[in-house]
Formats: C-alpha cells, structure tokens, sequence
C-alpha cells in the first residue's frame, strides 16, 4: 500500500499510512514497552492505546514498515466528568527532562527519574535514552473540548489530567490526550512529535510553515522598564534620540503598556487612568476606549507644514520615523482581553463585556503565587463573549493601523481557561479567540506582526499559533527580585536563561523564540547580552533613556540598527538536557546554534537559584553558586537540525575561537576544551569547519568579527578559488575580522584594495570598516 501525502505545509515532512498496524511502543496487557523494554508499568486496565497513522522524516518514504513510530494514549472512566486525572503507568528509574507551568503564564524546565518527580501542569517530558532504549516524547495534546497535562500520581504513577474547564462541558472516554513518539535524537524526537499532532489535530501551523516578522533581524528599544506606566512621548522621542546618538539605532520601538485608556470600576471614565501608575495598580482596571490616552492623543507636532495628522499617535509615530530614519517598526502592547482587567462594560464605542470571576484550576493552584494573577482573581476580567471578539479586536487594530503602528505585543495571553465556565469550556473559548487574534492580525498586521507573551502553555500553542509566528519563550527578565531578595539581582538570571534556552526545545517548533528584554547597564547584563546574540531571536533593550552601555550594545547592534542574528534558535547541548543548571552545584549551561558557516556554543554559569518544590516558588540556591567546569566542543553542536543545516560530513578539523579568552584552537570533531566559569560568567565559542584548498596544503576557516559577541554571524558569504588558491568572505559589519590560516597569506584585500594585515597565532587579522550601502564587505584572502 502506498502511502498518501497529508495535506500539510510542504515543510512538514508527515506522511499518513493507511496501513499501520502496530506501534514502536507498545502496550502489553499492563505495560507500556519499546524493545522489549519498559517505559511505564502497572498500567491500568483503562488505559488504551492505538498506533499512530503517521511516519515522521526521512524514512517516511516507500517502502515502509507496518511499525509507527508512535503511539496515541486514551483511557475510560466510570462516569463523565469536566475533569479527570487517570493514571496511565508507573515511571520508575529512567531520567527525563520536562516542562511544567510554574506560573500562570509561564514554564521552565524540570528533571527527575520516576513519576512522582513530576509538577503538576506539565507539557512535554522526554525521557532518556538507554543502550536498548530510544528516547521517548510523551505530549499531551486537545482532545474534542479537552486539554491535556502530565502531573505526578501516587506512588510513582505517572497521572494524565484531562479538563474542559466547564461543569458545563463533560465526558468519559478518551482516546487520543496523549501521543508517545520514539526516536534516536532528542531534537529531531520533539520536532517529529510536534509534527504528528500539526497533522493530528489541524488546529495550529509549524514555525518552519511560517514567517517572523521584520523585528527579529532589528536592534529594538522597549519601554518597560525606562517608564513603567509612565510612558508618554516626549520620553519615547529622548529614548530613541540617545540610542541615535551613541550610534546605536533602534529598527523597533516597542511601546509597552501605559498607552491606553484605562480606569478602574469606580474611576469617572474622564479620568483615563491617570493616578493608576504604581506597579500592580494598574491591573484591575479595564479598558475603555480603543483610541490611545490623553498623553498620546494630546500630543501636538512640531511639524506645521508637512501632511499627516497633526495631533494624536498618528502624528507621534510619524514624526518619530521621520526624525529617526532607523526606525521601520513600531510595536504597542496590549493584553489579550484589551487590558488586564478586560473591557469596562457599558461603554460606548465598545462591544459588550461581562465581568467574570476567574476560577483557577487545580493545577494552576499549585504554582507559583503571582501579583498580576492575584489582582485580577480578586477584581474580574471584563470578558467580551467569544462571537464578539472579532469586533473588539478589529476595533482596536484598525484603530492602530490607522495611526501607523505595525504590529503588537499581546500580553497576559493564558488567561481565557479562567473565565471559560459559561463558553463551551477552556478549548472552545480559545478557538474563538485565537482565530478572532489571527485574523485580524492577517488584516492589519501583515499576518505576522505579534509577539505573543504570557502564553505558555499548550492551549496557546496548539490553538494560537496559525498565524502568530514570535513569542516570548521565558518569564520576564527581573531587574531585581520583585520578593525582596537582594541576590535576585543574579540568581534570576540564571533562572531566565534556562527558563528560555529548555522552553524553546518545546515552544520553538510553534514560534520563533524571543529570550525577552534587557537592561544594558545590569550587573549581568553582559551575561544577557551574550545569550541575547546567540539566541537566534530578536534583541531588545528596556534601557532607562539616557542610560546605556554603548560598548555592551555596539558588541550586538550594527551601525543601521540591524543585528547580526543565527540562523536557527538556540537550544541546550545534549550533554545538560537531562541534567540541573540551576541548582544542581555542578551543571554549566550550554547551548548551541549556528550561523550560515559557524556554529556557536554559548556557556553560562546559571547555577544559584530556581524552583523550590517545597515552596512552591523560585528562590535563590546560595549554596550552589561557585565556580562551575564542564567542556565544549564541535559535537554540541548539532549540526544536521534547521532548515538550513550546515554539512561538516568529512571534516576533520575545526577552528574553535572563544570570545572572552580571544584564542583559538583547532579541534577534531569529537574533541573537548575545558571550561571553568565564575558564577553567572559565560564563554562564547565560534565553530568553524576547517577546509584544505585543493591542489595545496592551506587550510582556511573564517572566524568573523571578534568585537561582536556572535562573531560568526558576520560571514555572510563564503567562496573557494581553488585555482587562484584564495579565499573570498563577505563580512557584514564593521571591526576586526579574524580568519584561521595555517599559513601567511600573500595579500589581503577589502572591497578589492590591498591593506595591511597582521598574522598572529594562526589568524589573519584585518580591520573592517562599515560599507554604508549594504553594510557588506567583501575581504579577499589570496595565497
């Protein structure tokens, strides 16, 4: 039988097979095995399972075995129920990597070895592989009006929790919450996962389907932290002004919340939120115009003459793009609801709200306490019904596309499961929503312009993600510790990368991973700074205006606002996947990514702090945070991932150049350099597969720009002249290129002139200027 081509996105390499007849994993009367090897014991009797109809990658061709490679997992119960927790087997001794919800809003990573090492509000865990074992995926999923999540049970079991969050929604059988997929490579384990519920379920597109907006590949300034509330334009124009002047243009101005018109219940609707400026006391009000505030409305140009508004955002965002030519994108922040509280009802000019008393759900009660959800809990959001979201959300983009914002920060996203009780239940109401969210981001916003935030969870990503395509990947980057602690300053930190390097193994097959904001005169911020360049997402600053570190910045940002950004996300190496970087006392974080001829490890000491069981809360971890060593080498990098793989398939030899020792070293593929790190202390490597030149005994890699912190991301071409015996490499950017060669070369030149070069421990140094027409050099190596 042949098989028959699903009608995906031509990147999604799934095909359906009518034919399967058994799975990898299998379940045996009480057990769940692959291999003849147990994956989870005792499995009670309801539990049912059902080989997957899908074939995932390359050996989804003809000829194919009647073995999928997955398995989806149902089970019955004795009555129907808006809310189930029914154990699928025990997990005993074998290590995984999880992620769990531990807020609201927002996962992490987690580690253990048997069931009962599980959080509640678990997304995804992978489990390790054996000598006979593969690794295993086990990912719940929406099932009908359901959605699903992994906890801890009793005694090991390893619970499935199933909920419509409506009493008035209900059922008792169940037979696709779960699909379990096996696999040789983590990565690719996910990824293939992710595939077969895109095709399962038809509710949400691929990353590799879609395409970012233009944000990601500009330098961006947001507001947050330089005003809070407090924003208004005359701010804006000085914040952009200063970036402008210390040579560091913002392509994106993200204006964050503090723009809109706002009050609480018992505030006139004249008054526009104006004394609501504290942190927090802004979250129970609601929304009561889609037009910005008085600040924004009041504001007047002091351009007389040319055409365009005169008063209003609409004049505010054109004068600001006139006055700073670097500046093609901005962004304004809003909430899913319209605000934190929702829409005020009975207002004219808006649709319809009803103020719902959010109910948490079980889970949601065991995580974290949270500011913002407790203030909301306590005053209601203002829902606009589901068959109205249309209106509200095209009332306040057309609003916004017509004073010329291009595109939107959609905040406190996860928060539709609380209010769901009287719309058809949790996956109903989001439906409504998402698509509501995405079409109007189709009309308004060129289909992409969003960054998703505070959506963590797998509502979002399997309902929300048709068209948005960026996405905040970790909870907010803390200036300080909002609990007081004065060593939040660097343990959360810590916290921030691993929260945004573990997530994006998840997150990043829904949208492009965006690591956040940060603040370039931090005491860590050079710490962010060099996660931020590796990460492969947008970079964005919420420095206070005037106050920069323009050394720090110009490491990342290009004298046109551009950045020069990996190719792919950054994701933990192999070696810390299962283990603990944050307070183990012994686990560096590593991660890993690549440029269009590079590969990069990062190396971050994040030990110090994190999730407390006990507490229910992150806390810092004193005791783990001192001096941590692992190694590094070519084989982190997993170089086969990506839609644009780099082939190192024969190379014997690669360059390996660290940004802060400023050496070089050469390196066979499974070689390793030892690292030492400081608390909160990184090291970055560029990766460059070494070529011999034929006919000769000159080996060559390029480095790139070592003033920049992804120093490999400044090659944007690469070419051999075997003939000529020389080498010709496009460089974007401006500062010292280094090359490896194992010999002196003849000459160099830049843009097709000679120049003087220096030779030292095997690196051919030159100096680049910034080419204003493309901001692309072309450096010549001739031998």
């Amino acid at each position: 039988m042949a098989p028959n081509l699903s009608k995906g996105g031509a990147n999604a390499a799934v095909v359906v097979h009518d034919g399967f007849t058994d799975s990898l994993i299998s379940l045996d009367e009480s057990t769940f095995t692959i291999n003849d090897q147990v994956i989870l014991s005792e499995v009670p009797a309801n539990v049912t399972a059902a080989p997957s109809p899908y074939s995932t990658g390359e050996k989804a061709a003809a000829p194919y075995s009647v073995t999928s490679p997955g398995c989806f997992v149902g089970f019955d119960a004795d009555e129907a129920s808006s809310h189930h927790v029914a154990p699928i087997g025990k997990l005993k001794n074998i290590k995984f990597m999880s992620i769990f919800r531990f807020k609201v809003w927002w996962t992490t990573h987690w580690i253990g070895s048997n069931g009962s090492d599980l959080e509640r509000e678990t997304q995804i865990v992978v489990l390790d592989k054996s000598s006979e074992r593969p690794y295993i995926v086990l990912l719940p999923l929406i099932e009908g009006q359901f959605r699903a999540s992994l906890q801890p049970g009793v005694d090991d079991f390893i619970d499935i929790c199933v909920e419509s969050g409506s009493t008035k929604v209900k059922e008792s059988s169940f037979r696709a919450s779960l699909y379990m997929h096996a696999g040789n490579d983590p990565f690719t384990l996910v990824k293939d996962a992710i595939k077969v519920a895109r095709h399962h379920l038809g509710t949400f597109k691929l990353l590799e389907e879609k395409t970012p907006p233009g944000i990601v590949d500009k330098f961006g300034w947001c507001t947050w932290d330089a005003f809070y509330l407090t924003v208004q334009p005359q701010g804006v124009m000085e914040g952009v002004k200063g970036l402008v002047d210390g040579g560091c243009p913002p392509g994106l101005v993200l204006i964050d919340d503090g723009w809109q018109s706002i009050c609480h219940d018992d505030d006139a609707l004249t008054t526009e939120g104006m004394g609501r400026t504290s942190a927090g006391e802004q979250m129970p009000c609601r929304l009561i115009k889609f037009e910005e505030n008085y600040k924004f409305r009041e504001y007047v140009s002091p351009n007389k003459t040319g055409p365009g508004p005169k008063k209003g955002m609409g004049a505010f965002v054109r004068d600001m793009k006139d006055n700073f030519k670097s500046v093609d994108y901005v962004y304004v922040w809003h909430a899913l609801c319209g605000y934190w509280g929702g829409l005020r009802p009975n207002v004219p000019g808006l649709p319809e709200a009803k103020v719902i008393e959010p109910k948490l759900t079980p889970g949601l009660k065991t995580t974290m306490e949270d500011l913002a959800v407790d203030k909301i809990v306590n005053n209601g959001v203002g829902l606009v019904p589901p068959e109205l979201a249309e209106q509200m959300y095209e009332g306040l983009h057309s609003h916004l596309e017509s004073v010329g914002i291009d595109g939107i920060k959609v905040d406190v996203i996860h928060l539709l499961e609380m209010l769901c009780e009287d719309y058809g239940g949790r996956v109903d109401l989001a439906k409504a929503y998402y698509k509501a969210l995405s079409n109007s981001v189709k009309n308004h916003f060129k289909g992409n312009g969003v960054i998703a935030s505070m959506e963590h969870c797998n509502d979002f990503m399997f309902l929300g993600t048709e068209a948005i395509t960026l996405g905040r990947v970790g909870d907010d980057f803390w200036c300080t510790d909002p609990s007081g602690d004065p060593n939040g300053t660097f343990w959360l930190q810590g916290c921030h990368m691993v929260h945004c390097a573990y997530n994006s193994i998840w997150m990043g097959n829904f949208i492009h991973p965006d690591w956040d904001m940060f603040q370039s005169t931090h005491p860590c911020a050079e710490f962010h700074a060099a996660s931020r360049a590796i990460s492969g997402g947008p970079i964005y600053v919420s420095d206070s205006v005037g106050k920069h570190n323009f050394k720090l910045l110009k490491s990342m940002v290009l004298p046109d606002g551009s950045i020069l950004r990996c190719d792919y996300y950054a994701l933990p190496t192999l070696d810390c996947l299962f283990e603990d970087p944050l307070h183990n006392g012994k686990t560096m974080l590593k991660i890993w990514n690549f440029n269009k001829f590079t590969g990069v490890v990062g190396a971050f000491n994040c030990q110090g702090g994190g999730w407390s069981r006990e507490e229910r809360r992150n806390k810092c971890a004193a005791e783990y945070s001192n001096v941590v060593s692992s190694s590094a080498g070519p084989n982190d990098i997993e170089w086969k991932q990506g839609t644009s793989p780099i082939n190192v398939d024969g190379v014997q030899t690669f360059a390996m150049y660290l940004f802060r020792e400023k050496t070089l070293l050469l390196s066979k593929p499974s070689d390793k350099i030892d690292i030492s790190l400081e608390p909160f202390e990184f090291e970055l490597i560029t990766v460059s597969p070494v070529k011999t030149l034929a006919n000769s005994t000159v080996q060559f890699a390029p480095i790139g720009l070592v003033n920049m912190l992804n120093t490999g991301g400044a090659i944007q071409s690469l070419e051999f002249n075997d003939r000529a015996k020389s080498v010709r490499i496009g460089v974007k950017g401006t500062g010292e290129m280094r090359a490896f060669a194992s010999v002196r070369p003849v000459a160099c030149k830049v843009n097709g002139g000679s120049v003087r070069f220096g030779y030292e421990d095997h690196m051919v140094v030159t100096q680049v200027a910034w080419e204003k027409s493309s901001g692309v050099s072309v450096i010549e190596y001739l031998f």
